[in-house]
C-alpha cells in the first residue's frame, strides 16, 4: 500500500472519557481493525501501563493479524539519561512489535516550560531514541507533539525536529495537532512551508488530527491531498475532548471521493458492522447520525426523497451504501439488509446462497428482533446460532430446556449480600435440579447451570466468563428500561460473545449465558 492507514483507537481511543478496555477487549478491538484493513494499530504503552504491557504479551500468541502489523508507543529517552539505561525505552523493544511510534516535543514552549530541558537536549533524546529503535531492527515512527501550534511560534525549530528524526533513521515524522485548533487551509499551508523549510518530501511526513474545532478529518483530507501518505486515525473518532479523525470517514472520503486506494480489497464494505462492534465493545451507543456508518446515514424519510428514490436510489445518496456496508433506509418502510446478512453469514462459514427461504427467514427475523433493541454487530455467536437455527435440519441443536430457573438475593444486617439461583432443565431426557450461590444474580445463575450440566457436558469447565458487559437501551428509561446484556466467554482456543435483550436485566442476562454455552458446545464439538 502506498498509504499508511494508522489506527490508535487502542492508544489514544481510550483516553475518551468513558471507554476503559480490558486486555479482553483491547484484543478483540484489534481483530475488528484488522479485519477492516488498517496497516497500523497502535496498542498502547507497554511499560508505562500495565495492561498495555499484558495486551502485547498475550497478542504474540493470540493474534493472527492478516493486513496489520502492531506498534508500541512511547516516548523518547528522558533528558540526562542515555538512551540504552532508560527503562521506558527498552520497555518498547520488550514488547516486541515491529513498529515503536515515540512521542516527541516539537513546541519550543512546552520543551521548555512542561519538559523542563534545553532545545538542544530534545533534539538528542529524538536522535539517541530514533537511532538505538532502529539499531535494534524496528521501524520508527515520531509522533511530533503539538506541531502546529509549535510551527507558528518558532517554525525554524519545530522543522529542526523534523530534520533530526529522518537525519536519525525514522521512516515517518507525524505532525501532531494536539490541541485540534487548525483548520484546512492552514494545515495545507503549514505541509507547503515545513517541506520548504526541511527539504523532507510530504510523503515522509504523517498527520495526527485531534477534533476540537470539528475538523480532524478534514483536516486530515487536506494533509494527504498536500502530499502526506500516512495518517492517523481512531475508529468512531473516539478519544480525549472532541476526539480524533473518525478512521471510517476518513478512508471512506479518500477512497470514495478521491479514488485512492487505501485499504486491501474488500475491506471498505465492512465499515459499518466494524463501527458497530467497536461501539459495543467500548460500551458506547452507536452514532446513528455518523458519516457513512450510521444507521440513518442513508436514512430517509417518505416524500419527495422516497419518490425520487424509486427512481434512482443515488438521486439522494451521495454514494451506494452498500460501498461502506450499510443500508438506504426508508423511514416508514425500512429496505430489507440481505445482502448483508448473506455476507456476514459467510464470514462465519455458512453459504446461505443456496439456501433462499433461509436467507429470507434470518432476515426477517434479524429485523424483528433489532426493532425490539437486539444487535448482532457485536455478538457473532448469538447471530450464527440464529442463522443455523433457521437452516434445514437446524445444526446446532440447544443442548438442554429449560424448566424454569429461580433467583435469590439476600441482603443481611451486616452489609453482606448473598444471591443464589435454582435451575430445572431437561438435559438428554433428564430433568436435572441445581443450585448455587455467586456474588450477584447472573454469577449465580451461571454457576447453577453450569452444575447442572457439568455431568452431560464436562467440556464446560474450560469455559470462562471473560466479560459482561450491560446497557440501558436508547429512548428507555428507569429502572424497568429495556436492557441489552453483552456476554463474554472463552476457552483456550477461542473467544465469542453473546447477547440477550429484555426488560429484566436478569433474564436478558439468562439469553446471553444459554447462548454463549451452546455456541461453545457446538463449537467443541466440531473441532473434537
Amino acid at each position: 500500500m502506498d498509504y499508511q492507514v494508522f489506527d490508535t483507537t487502542l492508544r489514544d481511543g481510550g483516553q475518551r472519557e468513558g471507554i476503559s478496555y480490558t486486555v479482553a477487549d483491547k484484543l478483540a478491538v484489534a481483530r475488528l481493525l484488522d479485519e477492516f484493513g488498517v496497516g497500523f494499530i497502535e496498542g498502547g504503552w507497554p511499560g508505562a501501563m500495565p495492561k498495555d504491557t499484558e495486551f502485547f504479551a498475550r497478542a504474540r500468541t493470540e493474534l493472527d493479524l492478516k493486513h496489520a502489523v502492531l506498534v508500541a508507543f512511547g516516548s523518547t529517552r528522558k533528558a540526562g539519561v542515555d538512551v540504552a539505561a532508560d527503562p521506558q525505552v527498552q520497555a518498547l523493544l520488550d514488547a516486541g512489535t515491529p513498529v515503536v511510534c515515540v512521542v516527541a516535543k516539537s513546541d519550543i514552549r512546552h520543551v521548555e516550560r512542561a519538559l523542563r530541558t534545553t532545545p538542544g537536549e530534545n533534539l538528542a533524546m529524538v536522535r539517541d531514541t530514533v537511532r538505538h529503535l532502529v539499531a535494534n531492527g524496528r521501524r520508527a515512527f515520531v509522533d511530533c507533539e503539538h506541531f502546529f501550534d509549535g510551527f507558528r511560534v518558532d517554525p525554524e525549530y519545530t522543522a529542526s525536529v523534523v530534520r533530526t528524526a529522518i537525519d536519525a533513521g525514522a521512516e515517518r515524522v507525524v505532525m501532531c495537532d494536539t490541541n485540534g485548533g487548525m483548520l484546512p487551509s492552514m494545515i495545507t499551508k503549514a505541509i507547503t512551508e515545513v517541506v520548504e523549510r526541511t527539504g523532507v518530501r510530504a510523503d515522509r511526513l504523517g498527520i495526527h488530527c485531534q477534533n476540537d474545532t470539528a475538523c480532524a478529518v478534514a483536516n486530515t483530507i487536506a494533509a494527504v491531498e498536500a502530499g502526506v501518505k500516512h495518517f492517523q486515525c481512531t475508529a468512531n473518532g473516539y478519544g480525549e475532548r472532541p476526539g480524533n479523525a473518525d478512521l471510517f470517514a476518513t478512508v471512506s472520503n479518500l477512497q470514495l471521493k478521491l479514488g485512492l486506494k487505501v485499504l486491501p480489497d474488500g475491506c471498505l464494505e465492512k465499515a459499518t458492522w466494524v463501527s458497530t462492534a467497536l461501539a459495543e465493545i467500548a460500551n458506547i451507543a452507536p452514532d446513528t447520525h455518523q458519516a457513512y456508518v450510521g444507521a440513518a446515514a442513508f436514512a430517509h424519510k417518505a416524500g419527495l426523497h422516497a419518490s425520487a428514490i424509486k427512481v434512482d436510489p443515488l438521486l439522494y445518496n451521495h454514494v451506494d451504501p452498500a460501498v461502506v456496508g450499510n443500508d438506504m433506509r426508508i423511514l416508514v418502510t425500512e429496505m430489507a439488509g440481505r445482502a448483508s446478512i448473506e455476507l456476514k453469514s459467510r464470514e462465519l462459514g455458512i453459504d446461505l446462497a443456496g439456501h433462499p427461504d433461509t436467507l429470507t427467514a434470518v432476515t426477517h427475523r434479524v429485523k424483528e428482533l433489532e426493532a425490539s433493541g437486539w444487535s448482532f454487530e457485536a455478538a457473532d455467536a448469538s447471530f450464527e446460532l440464529l442463522v443455523r437455527s433457521e437452516l434445514p435440519g437446524a445444526e446446532y441443536a440447544r443442548p438442554f430446556s429449560l424448566e424454569s430457573y429461580r433467583v435469590q438475593v439476600e441482603h443481611r444486617e451486616d452489609a453482606s449480600v448473598l444471591c443464589e439461583a435454582t435451575v430445572k432443565l431437561r438435559v438428554q431426557g433428564e430433568r436435572v435440579i441445581a443450585t448455587a450461590e455467586g456474588n450477584g444474580p447472573v454469577n449465580a445463575l451461571d454457576e447453577a447451570l453450569r452444575t447442572a450440566l457439568a455431568n452431560h457436558y464436562p467440556q464446560l469447565k474450560t469455559f470462562e466468563l471473560s466479560d459482561f458487559k450491560v446497557r440501558i437501551l436508547e429512548g428507555s428509561h428507569g429502572t424497568n428500561a429495556i436492557t441489552r446484556v453483552l456476554v463474554g466467554t472463552g476457552d483456550q482456543h477461542r473467544e465469542w460473545t453473546t447477547v440477550g435483550v429484555h426488560e429484566n436485566v436478569v433474564e436478558a442476562s439468562w439469553t446471553a449465558l444459554v447462548d454463549a454455552l451452546t455456541y461453545g458446545l457446538a463449537q467443541a464439538r466440531a473441532t473434537a
